[in-house]
């Protein structure tokens, strides 16, 4: 995505004042050009007390004070996050180059002035700092759109394919289950979060709502191969089940 992606701000404290060199405006006025709903003096942490109870829960928050709080209420239990296609909201339009080098050198290829392979990325909500690791190895990067053609995507003749983290039901966008088949066993392919879970359906694996989820940026990672343990980000409201001979599963950190 190339901004943050997001449908309310939920605050214990709100600071009137700005002081890093990098603001540009305050967070009133970031949320307002946004038409992004705001609250602050939350009591986060018993919000956050009762989601480690009872799982994840729906929230509404709303201005309008002629709704009765049973009608807020029905709003809440008639939204759902299964079966909705949330990528088409946040994909980029058209496909582009990647062309930000992290810096003058590259992390991991030595400061070689040529580029080691060419990957492509479908942006079902990639963040951008997936792109940087990938350039800080030295790839070339064509980011392509969700719904772009499997044919199109391989007659650039990539070296790898990446399909992106990004939001919402891997089931409820069979286009982009039907890309990633025509895609595999062609290139060497990878995925992240949303991507890696359309891998699994189109290898005919299911995705199933969890309780609780997994959400924050502490969430360790343990390889079983060498016990070494990651701390990894993670939004996750679905995972992956899949026939038992099928199962491969490489978490990578970024």
């Amino acid at each position: 995505a190339h901004y943050i992606v997001h449908s309310t701000v939920t605050l214990l404290f709100l600071s009137s004042s700005t002081s890093n060199w990098r603001c540009t405006e305050t967070l009133d006025e970031y949320l307002r050009k946004r038409n992004i709903m705001g609250i602050y003096d939350v009591d986060t942490r018993a919000i956050t007390r009762r989601l480690r109870e009872d799982g994840s829960l729906i929230g509404v928050l709303s201005t309008d004070q002629s709704l009765k709080d049973a009608e807020l209420l029905q709003m809440a239990k008639n939204w759902k996050i299964v079966g909705v296609d949330l990528i088409s909201d946040v994909s980029c339009d058209a496909p582009y180059e990647w062309l930000d080098k992290t810096g003058s050198g590259w992390e991991f290829n030595d400061n070689q002035s040529s580029e080691t392979f060419h990957v492509v990325v479908y942006d079902f909500g990639v963040k951008h700092n997936i792109l940087r690791r990938l350039a800080s190895y030295g790839c070339k990067i064509t980011v392509v759109p969700a719904s772009w053609p499997a044919s199109d995507v391989l007659n650039l003749k990539p070296d790898g394919v990446l399909f992106s983290n990004g939001p919402g039901d891997p089931a409820a966008v069979p286009y982009a289950v039907k890309t990633v088949q025509e895609i595999v066993g062609k290139v060497p392919v990878f995925g992240i979060c949303m991507g890696r879970q359309l891998i699994g359906q189109a290898l005919g694996g299911k995705t199933f709502k969890m309780k609780f989820g997994h959400h924050g940026g502490n969430h360790p990672v343990r390889d079983n191969r060498t016990g070494r343990v990651d701390i990894s980000a993670q939004v996750c409201q679905l995972f992956l089940e899949m026939v038992r001979k099928y199962i491969t599963l490489t978490v990578y950190v970024f």
